[in-house]
């Protein structure tokens, strides 16, 4: 299974709202087709509601487990909200200096 398609079903069960993972890897070095190595996940849930960033930050990596290994994920970027929070967007990641230079 898809490492992007395990990350969706873990998270899954915190019933988000919105949950939109990006595979963001072809801006990153040593791309290649079909490479899963960073992600962006923007998530909406009322299980953080309460909850300070970094506490949001921690669910997400407890259910991401396992993925979060050399290699698989390197690098996850997090964009959690709650319902009252979400303005209907996130923001764009930043360019990788040693990524590809395609979008």
């Amino acid at each position: 299974m898809q490492i992007q398609n395990q990350l969706e079903q873990r998270l899954a069960s915190l019933t988000p709202s919105v949950l939109e993972i990006i595979n963001e890897s072809r801006g990153h070095g040593g791309y290649f087709e079909g490479k899963e190595s960073h992600f962006k996940v923007t998530i909406v849930s009322d299980a953080f509601v309460g909850l300070r960033a970094v506490q949001r930050h921690q669910k997400v990596y407890a259910l991401a487990g396992d993925l979060l290994a050399p290699a698989k994920i390197h690098a996850l970027a997090i964009h959690a909200y709650t319902p009252d929070e979400w303005t209907g967007q996130s923001p764009n990641s930043p360019k990788c200096m040693g990524g590809s230079q395609q979008d």
